[in-house]
């Protein structure tokens, strides 16, 4: 983190500048048995690929919501990120028909179907897969995100000061974000988290945290089918310095 950064697109900028090859998510799904390792810059370049498609092709700006309605995902990190670059709120779990906008896994697409503007299907499948079929009334992410530019440039400079973020009800400035991400992270902690994305402590843990404070996360959905044993081999080989469960 650099003294300047007052958004969660500024922790990711400050990290790109400083390590870009470093792990920054690697993802376990021990229902499928998928893993995913993203690098700073790997994840940067999602991020910005899905910030160009929130800003280009959906429309949104400044002051939109989006609701969020996915599980604790790599892919959900990066709209988290994506929704922070371009100056909307991501309000996690949050109403659909209240929002500007939608983003839903597969299980809640009924949930999501209540927002009257655009609507966006992840499958959450392996390696970012798409959907046998697309869902009707809505656009499958992983169709339309890679013909999206590598690099993003807002057109509205993101105030630090205005809503970025909603969690259960509960909504924090960017900089507000930045300021409890910090206090939250222990400096360069691998942060293995199998806490959901719908409360603040899940938030930090799987993600703000460990990128305010040059960390990195273990970032694991379906832990409940882990035995203990596997675990104790997981925090082994991943390195674990923390672990959030």
């Amino acid at each position: 983190m650099n003294a300047t950064d007052r958004t969660p697109a500024d922790l990711l900028r400050s990290a790109l500048a400083a390590d870009p090859g470093r792990p920054l998510v690697t993802f376990y799904d021990d229902a499928t048995g998928e893993r995913v390792e993203l690098s700073v810059a790997t994840f940067a370049n999602w991020v910005a690929k899905t910030a160009n498609l929130l800003q280009g092709d959906l429309g949104a700006g400044p002051g939109d919501r989006v609701a969020v309605l996915l599980p604790a995902h790599w892919q959900t990190a990066v709209w988290l990120l994506a929704c922070s670059s371009v100056g909307v709120v991501a309000d996690v779990g949050g109403d659909a028909g209240a929002a500007d906008l939608v983003v839903s896994g597969p299980e809640s697409l009924e949930a999501a179907r209540a927002c009257g503007g655009e609507r966006v299907a992840l499958a959450l499948r392996p390696l970012g897969g798409r959907f046998p079929q697309t869902p009707a009334g809505f656009v499958d992410y992983a169709v339309e995100v890679p013909s999206q530019g590598d690099r993003f440039v807002a057109f509205s400079a993101v105030d630090p000061g205005a809503a970025a973020l909603t969690v259960a009800r509960v909504s924090f400035t960017g900089a507000e974000v930045v300021e409890r991400a910090l206090a939250d992270g222990g400096a360069g902690a691998r942060v293995l988290s199998g806490l959901s994305y719908d409360t603040w402590d899940g938030l930090s843990a799987g993600l703000y945290g460990p990128l305010a404070s040059g960390g990195s996360v273990v970032l694991c959905r379906n832990l409940d089918q882990l035995s203990e044993a596997s675990l104790a081999k997981r925090v082994e080989s991943e390195r674990v310095t923390v672990s959030r469960l």
